[in-house]
């Protein structure tokens, strides 16, 4: 199973390590990690997306509401939240493949960032699922570099 921690904490140095490291510490694996500061500047927000049984996820929530410098934990799943994640994709283009990149940037709302004589680079904001349907869409195409944030996520309105 995977859910989707939101948590909230002090904006102080080493309260990431401290989340992290109750991860690694319980052999917990995190599949996405994105932090960032919140619109008050002493606290931030991390999002934590993880998968294990239904044991594993409550253990999780319990222990990381037990930490010091988390405000407040919330836990969700993927379809009771909006999820978003940005990706970057450098590709190698030529006269042959520039057409069906651009095709391919239309059909998944992607925007050219970048261009070179020999190279592009296309952003992409969507969720985890179509960001990598996108990167399967350009597998006949030079991929040079992809950069991706982890996944955000906000619990859809009630």
């Amino acid at each position: 199973m995977k859910r989707i921690y939101s948590v909230l904490v002090e904006n102080r140095s080493g309260v990431l390590s401290k989340v992290v490291g109750l991860f690694s510490r319980r052999n917990y694996n995190i599949d996405s990690l994105a932090v960032g500061e919140t619109d008050n500047k002493d606290t931030s927000c991390i999002t934590i997306v993880s998968t294990g049984d239904q044991r594993t996820i409550e253990q999780i929530e319990k222990q990381l509401n037990k930490k010091i410098d988390v405000i407040k934990v919330k836990t969700f799943r993927e379809h009771e939240s909006v999820c978003r994640e940005l990706m970057l994709v450098k590709v190698k283009y030529n006269k042959s493949n520039r057409r069906d990149i651009m095709e391919n940037c239309e059909i998944m709302k992607a925007q050219i960032v970048d261009m070179s004589k020999t190279h592009m680079i296309i952003q992409v904001c969507d969720t985890p699922e179509r960001t990598n349907l996108f990167l399967k869409m350009l597998q006949g195409i030079s991929v040079a570099e992809v950069a991706r944030t982890g996944t955000l996520a906000l619990q859809k309105c009630e």
